[in-house]
């Protein structure tokens, strides 16, 4: 991949560039540059008000510069004159201490800086719907336990063969598709990579996914929990250390217990140490505690954690050991942003590491039925505001992610869940009307 986009526009026939960024919300804003203009804005980036995202500022602030990254460069298979690319934001000749994937780069420095590279690879759910977001978009998708339906993933081929040929074309090594556990619910996953990549990547899918559903007169949703009776859209993370050159994994030990080395357990032992207060960023909206801490939906099981606990090959627990050398992390849900919820785990792993916490004895029994038998495992927040209040009394983890962030984070996030208690529901009203 060139370092000069505007030659990479006249080799590609490239007739214009998303240079893109994501706010804290997740939201993916971009410009449209034509790719005569590249050239010269890839130096001093393209200019946007930070204020007109989802950013802590105002309009008194000055223009936020954002600096495309050639590496994360891809262009659209759907509309091949269109080139997308992640980019970094500035002011005033600074990096954001609050954007996102600044935040990200800077933990990956820090464990960089300690030999440590993190690699991780996503398994985003989707919900195909209708366009008014109303529906599933498959009237004969009824099934109790729908998952695998191969009837069903078949009538949606078009759509999902698309997003996975795309995915193909990419180079991105996509290795399954399924229909998953609710109705109208599926799942692509694609190979691992490091953080960063990873992070590019799935900022990309939620795009493309969305796009070509639009495409086929669909919609796509990442609500974490758009039907009340069917599973919610998780983003379990697959997770591994390795050395800095990215060649030897340090999770790997075929002498430790399932396969996974002391660095792998102690960074276990920090997630689970700031447990309470990682659903802020892995869970960041009002409807992402509808999906975890959760009643059985109508396939019997809801398949999100409620406790902050692991355990083996059990996905009943926040986090399992799948396999040899890596560990999942089964918390976050499609509302997560990309960059903050690897930022998150790394920093949270990495404080494992340094202080070598013990995870104490994995639990091999299924929390959604003996939970009795751990009386002492931590519970997950119950609502959003209680998991910024953890947030913010995590020390730890606010000043590994960056005080300026962490603030910018809490506000932002408070007062979204400030504009929420002042909703009146239907709820509310029919069962308080009559007092």
């Amino acid at each position: 991949m060139t370092d000069d986009l505007a030659q990479y526009a006249s080799d590609n026939d490239i007739a214009y560039f998303l240079f893109n960024f994501t706010d804290l919300f997740g939201t993916q804003r971009a410009k449209l540059v034509p790719a005569a203009a590249a050239g010269s804005m890839q130096k001093s980036g393209a200019g946007f008000a930070g204020f007109a995202a989802w950013l802590d500022f105002t309009p008194a602030h000055p223009d936020m510069f954002v600096k495309p990254d050639p590496a994360s460069l891809i262009r659209l298979p759907w509309k091949p004159e269109v080139a997308w690319v992640a980019g970094d934001p500035w002011m005033d000749g600074e990096p954001v201490a609050q954007a996102p994937r600044n935040v990200l780069k800077r933990t990956m420095d820090e464990a960089s800086g300690r030999g440590m590279l993190m690699k991780a690879g996503v398994e985003p759910e989707f919900h195909l719907i209708s366009p008014d977001g109303t529906t599933i978009s498959d009237a004969r998708d009824t099934q109790e336990k729908p998952c695998y339906d191969q009837s069903a993933v078949m009538r949606r081929f078009d759509v999902v063969a698309e997003i996975c040929s795309t995915m193909t074309t990419l180079g991105w090594g996509p290795y399954q598709n399924d229909h998953e556990d609710a109705n109208g619910q599926f799942e692509i996953n694609w190979d691992f990579n490091d953080a960063l990549t990873t992070a590019d990547q799935l900022c990309f899918f939620k795009f493309m996914v969305k796009s070509i559903a639009e495409r086929h007169g669909l919609r796509a949703t990442f609500m974490p929990k758009p039907f009340s009776e069917l599973t919610g859209n998780g983003c379990h993370v697959h997770v591994s250390v390795w050395d800095v050159e990215g060649k030897s994994n340090r999770f790997a030990d075929e002498a430790g217990e399932l396969g996974l080395s002391s660095e792998g357990y102690q960074f276990i032992g920090g997630l689970l140490a700031h447990g309470e207060a990682l659903p802020a960023i892995t869970n960041p909206t009002v409807n992402s505690y509808k999906r975890i801490n959760a009643p059985p939906t109508l396939s019997g099981a809801t398949w999100s954690p409620s406790s902050i606990t692991f355990g083996g090959n059990n996905r009943t627990h926040m986090i399992r050991i799948p396999d040899e050398g890596r560990i999942e992390l089964r918390l976050a849900d499609g509302a997560a942003n990309p960059y903050l919820l690897m930022a998150a785990v790394l920093a949270a792993g990495l404080h494992g590491i340094e202080e070598e916490i013990d995870p104490g004895e994995r639990l091999d029994i299924d929390m959604y039925t003996e939970a009795h038998k751990a009386p002492d495992a931590k519970r997950l927040p119950l609502n959003l505001l209680d998991a910024i209040r953890a947030y913010e009394g995590d020390e730890r983890l606010r000043d590994a992610l960056g005080r300026e962030f962490s603030d910018a984070y809490v506000k932002l996030r408070r007062d979204d869940w400030n504009k929420y208690a002042r909703h009146l529901t239907d709820w509310e009203r029919e069962t308080t009307l009559d007092c």
